[in-house]
């Protein structure tokens, strides 16, 4: 169906629910089969949630079905209430939306921490209920009044080991088209290219932040005609790779594992100043399912055996460091906070994100679309 189709669909269905020949339930299901079309704008904040359903929303494809087995089949079992999962993707301007209404249909969400933080001191997200969500099951430092992290990810150098005799071992090494030739590929969205640029730049990992924005983008401008493509999803950084498009790319940790995995190692990755990003749940303020009962699912999903579910699925790091023993041994290379993996890499400092992130995302915008 084409995108004007889709949302028309999509209002139809809002009608429905609105006037009650439809229930939540079928409501988000009908979403769903419209393969993402969003909850947002369509006016149905107004009508009233089943207590024994709450909506969890991310970003759609195979993580419904990764979470509903890893997390909220066993949820349902323990409390009684179903987790619908919405494919729509929250982002800020998303979640916001649902929010300032005060009647949301959403409950929580898979959100960036720094956007959770941000629309949290807005007063738009619940804070997170540490009686309830176990903080020693977390990281240390991955915890924030308005999200706690639940899963791990990273931005990695992908490469095309059939290109070069010897692979690149740094931030540096994905710069150097002279000593590493071909074309590149970078995220559209800015998150870990900043980053990536004052490493190769000559910036050491501890002194990265606060990030140098004039360094990084005079960086990034001179470099970009070295881009074959800056990619805006997983599936087009896996498919730039796979078709000889570019010969090395920066790209999210789990789609490097399974170009690793596909191509028998002839797509290699590499952990080597790799930056490590967290996903977080936040709740939304009001949410119709409760707050109570919204915290009891995110204590549940801490569960060790839960999350290493969750990255045999789809190469999600786990929050809670216990999992990591119960990583099969080769397996182990592919989990982004392995000890061996994650002593690698630097981490997203989500304080600076928070801050800065809009402006940053506006001006790098600007550079490689000139």
């Amino acid at each position: 169906m084409n995108g004007h189709f889709q949302k028309d669909q999509a209002l139809l269905l809002a009608e429905k629910f609105k006037s009650g020949r439809i229930n939540r339930r079928s409501f988000v299901q009908g979403l769903g089969m419209l393969a993402g079309a969003s909850a947002l704008g369509l006016n149905a904040a107004t009508a009233k949630a089943d207590t024994k359903e709450m909506i969890y929303v991310n970003w759609g494809g195979d993580a419904i079905d990764a979470m509903a087995e890893a997390f909220g089949d066993s949820f349902t079992e323990e409390t009684g209430i179903t987790i619908l999962y919405d494919g729509s993707g929250p982002t800020e301007g998303a979640i916001k939306a649902q929010a300032e209404g005060g009647s949301p249909t959403w409950d929580l969400v898979d959100c960036d921490p720094f956007s959770g933080q941000a629309l949290g001191r807005q007063g738009l997200m619940e804070p997170i209920d540490w009686s309830i969500v176990d903080e020693g099951k977390l990281r240390e430092g991955f915890k924030w009044e308005y999200a706690a992290s639940s899963y791990f990810y990273s931005y990695v150098i992908a490469y095309d080991k059939t290109v070069y005799d010897t692979p690149p071992t740094s931030m540096a090494d994905f710069f150097d088209t002279e000593k590493f030739p071909g074309k590149r590929s970078m995220y559209k969205w800015g998150v870990g290219m900043w980053e990536a640029a004052l490493l190769a730049d000559g910036v050491a990992p501890e002194d990265l932040y606060p990030l140098d924005m004039e360094r990084a983008h005079a960086k990034i401008a001179a470099f970009k005609d070295n881009v074959g493509a800056f990619w805006g999803g997983g599936a087009e950084s896996q498919s730039l790779l796979l078709n000889g498009d570019v010969s090395m790319a920066l790209i999210w940790s789990t789609r490097a594992m399974l170009l690793d995995k596909d191509t028998d190692g002839d797509i290699a990755m590499t952990w080597a100043e790799g930056i490590i990003a967290p996903g977080s749940n936040g709740v939304i303020k009001n949410n119709p399912g409760g707050a109570e009962a919204a915290m009891q699912y995110i204590a549940s999903t801490q569960d060790p055996e839960k999350q290493v579910v969750l990255f045999e699925m789809l190469g999600n790091g786990p929050a809670n460091p216990a999992a990591d023993a119960l990583i099969p041994d080769e397996e182990k290379f592919y989990n982004p906070v392995d000890p061996e993996n994650y002593a690698q890499q630097i981490p997203l400092d989500m304080d600076w994100y928070e801050e800065n992130y809009g402006a940053a995302l506006d001006e790098y915008l600007g550079i490689i679309s000139s």
